[in-house]
């Protein structure tokens, strides 16, 4: 594939492989761009961004909506692509493909409903001959930065909102997974998007990164990633908005009311969906003592019934990780943990990128597995003896972005829900639950700001006052 820059698709001599992680198998390559494509992609931006602003909201809301049909029609080769150059299976992306549709949907509704409000200035001695209102303008150009494990889905998190905004976007996707980005892009210009209002550059963020981060011509770092990239972001971007999702450690707390069928099935679903590469992904369970046994033993009895390995076939319930070199890294963290104490109850091994849902139990408060986010298919059981206890243990890390609270008590559930320190609680499901149109986003080291097209689309926009003055 080609990447798109000053509104043509445009190739490099030198190109990047991508791969399918399965069986290392290639799928296409795209171009490897330079500090020049770059400026290229910062120039048109701008020019971009004079042709995006003059479109009408209802021009704006027609191409996303043309959008979302073109990838509705074409849902299966979208899921194809999905599943092939990343950890998903096929079953996973039509879920990924099919929640972009409904991105690009609720993008082109939110367009219309971006409002702005009269303000009362004679309610302030002196305003009595002032009347006015304010009203929401593009911000300019959004730089989107995107993570490897939703490569449709979270690019359309950051495009939808910023062409309902009126802005140019720049989208710099994984160097890993771009080609669902890409085709996209494709889908955007067939639905009517002026060419110029959005660059694809594709390369190494190493390399290119940081030049497009510093530019003063974007006025906003959209991010999804890491907290150490989030921490280079903030420390050059300088003065224009930024808003980061980076991750999490997720807690869920097991009461001794719950549900116990229903809280194992959420929460083996939202341990191990993509691989675990998951930033809602369950990796912690607090179990109430009294059922921690009986949790257990149903929890790694479901554990050990996923089938795993080729990601297109129907029956397959998890893939691989996204590169061999990852699932080694989370071999070495699980290894980490057993030599300090650890048990692995099922799971623990690895074959090439592929690695066993793995449930671990007796992990120590001082092992990586249970401290950071470990960003595959592992979770740590923990049993407690009162929800306090809970609560301190689940609030103990320097992550806020979701958890999860089971229980049939309402007191509980709220006091949990108050309690959890974090962007969103989900009661009686599992942290892994997201609605495209909710504000997502979190606290501590999870990140800034929130996503969620309405709330992407006011952090893509300035508000403006206008005020008129009236002739005594």
């Amino acid at each position: 594939m080609k990447m798109l820059l000053n509104g043509e698709w445009v190739d490099r001599d030198h190109r990047i492989e991508v791969k399918d992680p399965f069986d290392d198998s290639l799928i296409d390559t795209v171009p490897k761009a330079t500090s020049e494509d770059v400026e290229t992609a910062l120039t048109a931006a701008v020019q971009g961004f004079e042709q995006a602003k003059k479109l009408t909201v209802y021009e704006r809301a027609q191409i996303l909506y043309k959008t979302a049909s073109i990838v509705s029609e074409n849902l299966e080769d979208f899921a194809r692509l999905i599943s092939r150059e990343g950890s998903k299976t096929i079953r996973e992306a039509r879920k990924e493909a099919s929640r972009c549709v409904n991105t690009l949907t609720v993008s082109a509704e939110e367009a219309k409903r971006l409002l702005g409000e009269t303000i009362p200035f004679d309610s302030f001695p002196g305003g009595e001959n002032r009347l006015g209102y304010f009203y929401r303008f593009p911000i300019g150009v959004v730089l989107a930065i995107t993570p490897f494990n939703d490569p449709l889905n979270l690019v359309a998190h950051k495009i939808g909102p910023s062409i309902a905004a009126g802005n140019a976007t720049i989208l710099k996707p994984a160097t890993v997974t771009p080609l669902s980005a890409l085709k996209l892009a494709g889908a955007l210009l067939e639905a009517g998007l002026p060419p110029l209002v959005l660059q694809v550059i594709t390369g190494y963020g190493s390399e290119i990164g940081d030049h497009l981060v510093r530019d003063q011509r974007v006025r906003m770092v959209s991010f999804t990633g890491g907290v150490e990239a989030g921490k280079q972001i903030a420390s050059i971007a300088g003065i224009k908005k930024i808003g980061m999702e980076l991750g999490s450690n997720s807690p869920v707390i097991v009461w001794e009311d719950a549900d116990l069928k229903e809280a194992v099935e959420s929460c083996v679903s939202g341990a191990f969906w993509a691989a675990g590469q998951n930033c809602i992904g369950v990796q912690r369970i607090y179990i109430h003592r009294s059922i921690y046994k009986e949790f257990k033993k149903e929890f790694v009895k479901r554990t050990s019934r996923y089938k795993i390995g080729d990601k297109l076939n129907e029956e397959t319930d998890m893939g691989p990780m996204i590169t061999e070199g990852e699932a080694k890294r989370v071999e070495s963290w699980v290894k980490e943990a057993v030599d300090m104490g650890a048990s692995v109850l099922t799971g623990g091994k690895r074959r090439g990128a592929l690695f066993d849902p793995t449930v671990l139990e007796n992990v120590p408060e001082g092992a990586m597995i249970h401290y950071e986010e470990v960003f595959g298919p592992t979770v740590n059981l923990y049993p407690v003896d009162d929800l306090d206890e809970a609560l301190k243990k689940a609030n103990s890390l320097p992550y806020g972005l979701h958890a999860a609270i089971f229980t049939k008590n309402v007191d509980i559930a709220f006091k949990g829900a108050y309690g959890l320190d974090c962007g969103g609680v989900m009661v009686n499901d599992s942290t892994d639950y997201r609605l495209d149109s909710m504000p997502f986003g979190g606290i501590k080291y999870s990140g800034l700001g929130r996503e969620g097209i309405k709330f992407s689309l006011l952090e893509m926009t300035e508000p403006k006052v206008i005020c008129f003055n009236l002739s005594r």
